[in-house]
């Protein structure tokens, strides 16, 4: 009969009488509460310090208390904004073809600092950035068409959108269209003041 009456005590109170439910500890001590959430948003994807510091102030987590947890996961490596920004780079230049402008402003904005931005960046040399802006060009006018001069405009207006400066835009559009006998004669048109400040979308 007691070892009854005690299994209907388990079922009514399975952390038992002396515990504490793991969800409500969560719920009350905020230390656990943010611990939470990192490795909720972590599990979806890697994130930055400053992403999960916003993340965390919006939901009523302290500052002090964010610190600690994530200076923690600093520590053990969990959170670490230079590979975040060395995977960051890789990806979305050789995925994208994002220049070192665009991709420095997308990792600013996740909260990483100037240095390791810096250091990522590092990935991307000019030369690496106007071969994949010719790479882009390339891909682009196999399905360009329309009169070349808004033709032109689009294609620097694509190059612009992924960060890259007006000159080396208009530059690899006009090297692109001369290795081509069927576009020579449109770059040997190109008149770079008349595409200055108006990129057409795509």
């Amino acid at each position: 009969a007691g070892r009854r009456a005690g299994a209907a005590r388990d079922r009514e109170d399975p952390v038992g009488r002396a515990g504490v439910d793991p969800v409500d500890r969560a719920r009350e001590d905020p230390a656990e509460r943010a611990r939470a959430i990192c490795l909720r948003l972590l599990a979806v994807r890697p994130r930055t310090r400053g992403e999960l510091e916003t993340a965390l102030r919006r939901h009523g987590i302290p500052d002090e208390v964010a610190t600690e947890v994530l200076d923690r996961y600093g520590e053990v490596g969990m959170v670490d904004d230079a590979a975040f920004a060395r995977a960051w780079v890789s990806s979305r230049h050789h995925g994208r073809g994002l220049a070192r402008r665009a991709l420095a402003g997308e990792l600013r904005r996740r909260g990483v600092a100037d240095e390791a931005v810096g250091e990522a960046l590092a990935q991307v040399d000019a030369d690496t950035e106007a071969e994949t802006a010719r790479t882009l060009v390339r891909r682009r006018l196999r399905t360009a068409g329309g009169p070349p001069e808004a033709m032109v405009r689009r294609l620097v207006g694509m190059l612009a959108r992924k960060g890259y400066p007006p000159g080396l835009a208009f530059r690899v559009v006009k090297e692109v269209l001369a290795e081509d006998e069927r576009t020579a004669h449109v770059a040997d048109q190109l008149d770079p003041d008349a595409l200055a400040g108006d990129a057409d979308l795509d």
